[in-house]
């Protein structure tokens, strides 16, 4: 074996090891990546493809792969990478590792109910020379709004929104995970009711689904993280090709016994049953044809938007909207043709500025050039801060987005490093963070207060 053949092996190995149970093992091998494979980062803003651990340029989608315009090089950034601690492939160092091989300059955690990974998530970007920025995405009652009864960016049920908590001081990261506790229990409760509906549903067909045995293991709950309806679909779809294997047999079942096809791209890939990563395109179909016949409405698990934000401006956070907009074709393969806030989003944007909200997230490879400008425009009437991610749970998606190279969207690369600044004040003074009475009155402008917590973000920690 040649010297490159056993640095390849040793690689090999180590990237194996990212997502080991143990969390001590998994830094320890990305801190020998870090110092065996310091050129596996590429220099013009490559995806994830570029790693082995990937699976291969050909296993990832290039919906969103990494372009730069007219040659130059763009500086990516990505504010909301899932783990292991909701549901993910990628273990906290491993979400790092990745981020940093696709050419990432900045990469932020982003998981459900859960802070859980944090820590990890710091730790890793510190390894690999990647700046990060932590957060948690979190659902909210909406009853108590003017907007009750509407259906905000939840497909699964009205009056119910997913919020998202940026920018999180360190210190805080154990209020946190305190606060989000209970909601935690009782989602599981749920998930494990829905569990039943689902063997219950799937039973007389030959397919069993025990949530102790195909469920549980799957997720990081009892070291803190969050069991969401993906894993259970992802349990589901796992069993399904147990049962009827990959292509037009399982295909075939699903259409005959619940009425659930599949159409356009996802059709296509699940017809092949050499699709990369199968079972997660077999979520996707599952998670936007089948979830209404499974789905029990959540509500103990729900604090009222108002609550969620006092905890927010409590724990020094950034509270932000994430807006979804109208679905015609879902790039996440998740969604239905479906109406979310389009209709409403004249009357929703200055209610969320009014209420506390600080910010607005989106992702500008979901939406349509034209939803895209409404959504920045009305930001930047109201005041609201832009942040922008690609929502990263599943391995055949890249971590770049190419809309960055795009220059209508480099404030968001800007407000980026803001959000990093943010974080970093706020863990060293509470009162230092971006939209504090103390920082306000230095610089009432947004523009300039983004600008300079940006100039803070990008210098030394």
């Amino acid at each position: 074996m040649t010297e490159y053949e056993k640095k390849a092996e040793a690689i090999r190995e180590l990237e194996a090891d990212l997502n080991h149970a143990d969390r001590d093992r998994r830094l320890a091998a990305l801190s020998e990546l870090a110092a065996l494979a310091p050129d596996r980062r590429p220099d013009d803003g490559g995806t994830a493809a570029d790693s082995p651990a990937a699976g291969g340029a050909a296993a990832v989608d290039d919906s969103c792969g990494a372009v730069a315009a007219g040659g130059a090089p763009v500086e990516y950034v990505n504010n909301h990478i899932h783990t292991t601690y909701s549901f993910s492939p990628y273990s906290p160092a491993k979400a790092a590792y990745m981020a940093w091989s696709a050419g990432l300059t900045t990469a932020g955690i982003m998981d459900h109910d859960s802070v859980a990974g944090a820590r990890e998530f710091i730790r890793a970007g510190e390894l690999v020379g990647i700046a990060t920025t932590v957060g948690l995405e979190f659902r909210c009652s909406m009853a108590n709004t003017p907007f009750s009864g509407r259906l905000f960016n939840n497909p699964d049920q009205k009056s119910v929104a997913y919020l998202t908590l940026h920018g999180i001081p360190h210190q805080n990261l154990d209020r946190v995970r305190e606060y989000t506790a209970p909601y935690r229990a009782a989602r599981n409760v749920r998930s494990r009711a829905m569990g039943k509906k689902i063997d219950a549903l799937f039973a007389p067909h030959g397919v069993r689904l025990d949530f102790e045995r195909d469920v549980r293991p799957a997720s990081n709950f009892y070291d803190g993280g969050a069991i969401t309806e993906r894993h259970l679909l992802f349990a589901l779809a796992n069993r399904l090709v147990e049962r009827f294997g990959r292509g037009e047999d399982l295909l075939g079942f699903l259409s005959s016994a619940f009425g659930v096809e599949a159409a356009g791209g996802a059709q296509a890939k699940l017809r092949d049953p050499e699709t990369p990563f199968y079972e997660y395109h077999l979520l996707g179909l599952l998670k936007s044809r089948l979830m209404k016949l499974v789905y029990i409405d959540a509500a103990e698990e729900l604090p009222p938007v108002r609550e969620f934000l006092r905890f927010a401006g409590a724990v020094g956070g950034i509270a932000a909207y994430p807006y979804l907009g109208d679905v015609s074709d879902s790039v996440t393969g998740d969604k239905e043709d479906q109406a979310f806030e389009d209709a409403y989003l004249d009357e929703l944007v200055p209610w969320l500025a009014g209420v506390g909200f600080h910010a607005l997230t989106y992702m500008p490879a979901r939406n349509t050039r034209a939803q895209l400008d409404r959504v920045i425009a009305l930001c930047e009437r109201h005041a609201l801060f832009q942040i922008s991610g690609e929502d990263i749970n599943s391995p055949f998606q890249s971590f770049t987005c190419p809309a960055l190279a795009d220059p209508t969207f480099s404030h968001l690369i800007t407000s980026t490093w803001a959000l990093i600044g943010h974080e970093k004040a706020a863990t060293r003074d509470p009162e230092d963070g971006l939209f504090t009475a103390r920082s306000i009155a230095r610089d009432p402008g947004l523009k300039e207060r983004i600008d300079r917590f940006a100039a803070l973000g990008r210098g030394p920690a």
